[in-house]
C-alpha cells in the first residue's frame, strides 16, 4: 500500500529519466522541498553544474533500465512517488507498477491513447488510495490547467482556447526555431490531426491550420499560432457537454507555418519509405538528420510563452478569464525555459501528491485534480508567474 509519511524521515522521489526535464524535476524538489531524491536513468548519469551540489547528501544518481521490469519494480517500490521524465511510451508500464506496488506517480503525457490505457487502472489505483496522474508537464499539464479553471469560473462556457509555445529568444531564419526538445516529437505534431470541440463535438482538423496572431507584451511581439496535435489530451470529451469551443494551438514566430506546411505537403515528413539510388529510406529521417544539427544550439537562451483564454457567462453576464505566461532562460542555474516550465511543474505535481495536498486518488490528469491555486503558488515561488485577468465583455 502507500507509504505512510508520518513514519518516514523525509519524503522520497524517484524521477525516472535523467534528460532535461529529468534534471529540471530533480533540481526543482532539491531547492523547493526536502525530498530525498534518484535520479534514475539507463545510462551512466553526469550531473550539470546545477545538479553537483547535491550529490551525495540528497541526491542519489542510479542506473536503472526501464526495460528491466525487475530492476523498474524495485526502485519504484522505495518511493513514495514516482516521477516519470522518459519517453512516453514507457508511461503505461511505469504507472502499472506504480499501482501495483503502491507508489503515486506522475507523468509528463505525450501520447494521449496511453492515458486512456492509464485511465483503465483507475479502479485499481483508487482502491490503494493513490494519486496516479499523467499529463504533467507544460502542454498537456500546466496549460490544461488553466483552463480548467477558467472553465470552473463560468455557469456556461463559449470557448476555452490553449496557445503555447517554446521559442528561441534571438530567432534565425529560415524557420526562427530552436528545438528544445525531441524534433521527432515536434514533427509528429505537425503531421497529426488535432482534436478540438466544435458546437459541442469532439472532431479532428488538420495541423499547421487556422492561423492567427496572439499578441504579447514588448518586445516578444507578435506570434502565430496554428493547429497542433496532442495538447489538449483528454479534455475535449471531458468537457464536450460544458464547452461549445474549444482549441489548443501552437505557437511560433511569425512565417514558419508556412513553411512547415510546404516542407510536410511535399512529403519531406513521411514515415513511409521511398527508394533512393537502391536503398529504402524514411524522408523523415533524412529531413532529420540534415536540419536537426542545424536547429541546435547548446548557447541558445529560450523562452516560453503560454496564453489561455476562456469565454463565458456568470450570473447572465460574458465574461473573460485569461492567463499569461512568459517564462525565460534561467542564466544563473542554465536551465532552459521549457525545463522550468515543464520539470519543475511535474516536480509540483509530484510533491503534492505525495504530501496528500492533492486530495482525489485514482488515475486523473491534472487539469483533473491539480488544486489550481495552490499550484500557480507554487510556480510563482519558482519565479514562473501567471497573469490571471478577469473581465467583462459586451452581450
Amino acid at each position: 500500500m502507500a507509504f505512510d509519511n508520518e513514519r518516514r524521515k523525509s519524503m522520497t522521489v524517484l524521477i525516472l529519466g535523467a534528460g532535461l526535464q529529468g534534471r529540471a524535476c530533480a533540481f526543482d524538489l532539491l531547492e523547493h522541498t526536502q525530498a530525498d531524491v534518484t535520479l534514475a536513468d539507463a545510462a551512466c548519469i553526469e550531473p550539470p553544474a546545477f545538479l553537483a551540489p547535491y550529490v551525495g547528501d540528497r541526491l542519489t544518481l542510479a542506473r536503472v533500465d526501464a526495460t528491466d521490469e525487475e530492476a523498474l519494480r524495485a526502485s519504484i517500490s522505495v518511493a513514495d512517488v514516482v516521477l516519470n521524465a522518459l519517453p512516453y511510451y514507457f508511461n503505461l508500464q511505469v504507472t502499472s507498477i506504480a499501482v501495483d506496488v503502491g507508489t503515486h506517480y506522475a507523468d509528463l503525457g505525450g501520447n494521449t491513447e496511453i492515458v486512456r490505457q492509464q485511465q483503465d487502472l483507475d479502479e485499481a489505483a483508487t482502491a490503494r488510495r493513490l494519486s496516479i496522474m499523467p499529463d504533467c508537464g507544460l502542454a498537456p499539464g500546466m496549460a490544461n490547467i488553466l483552463a480548467a479553471e477558467g472553465i470552473r469560473r463560468f455557469e456556461d462556457v463559449r470557448s476555452a482556447k490553449l496557445y503555447v509555445g517554446g521559442l528561441p529568444q534571438a530567432p534565425l531564419p529560415p524557420l526562427n526555431y530552436q528545438v528544445v526538445y525531441s524534433l521527432e516529437g515536434a514533427l509528429d505534431y505537425y503531421t497529426t490531426g488535432s482534436w478540438v470541440v466544435r458546437d459541442g463535438t469532439p472532431r479532428q482538423v488538420e495541423a499547421l491550420t487556422d492561423l492567427e496572431l496572439v499578441t504579447f507584451p514588448s518586445p516578444l511581439g507578435t506570434l502565430e499560432a496554428f493547429h497542433t496535435a496532442g495538447g489538449l489530451s483528454t479534455m475535449p470529451w471531458k468537457y464536450a457537454d460544458q464547452v461549445r469551443v474549444m482549441e489548443y494551438k501552437t505557437m511560433r514566430y511569425p512565417g514558419h507555418a508556412a513553411i512547415m506546411k510546404a516542407i510536410r505537403d511535399l512529403g519531406l515528413l513521411d514515415v513511409e519509405p521511398v527508394q533512393v539510388d537502391g536503398v529504402r529510406v524514411k524522408p523523415r529521417d533524412v529531413f532529420i538528420a540534415r536540419v536537426d544539427r542545424d536547429l541546435r544550439d547548446p548557447d541558445a537562451r529560450d523562452l516560453v510563452a503560454l496564453k489561455v483564454v476562456v469565454d463565458g457567462r456568470r450570473d447572465g453576464r460574458p465574461g473573460r478569464v485569461s492567463f499569461t505566461l512568459l517564462d525565460h532562460y534561467d542564466d544563473e542555474n542554465g536551465i532552459s525555459a521549457m525545463m522550468r516550465t515543464t520539470g519543475y511543474s511535474l516536480a509540483i505535481t509530484g510533491h503534492m501528491q505525495a504530501s496528500g495536498a492533492i486530495g482525489e486518488v485514482g488515475v486523473r490528469c491534472a487539469y483533473e485534480a491539480m488544486p489550481y491555486r495552490p499550484y500557480a503558488d507554487a510556480l510563482r515561488a519558482r519565479g514562473v508567474d501567471i497573469v490571471e485577468v478577469e473581465e467583462s465583455l459586451l452581450a
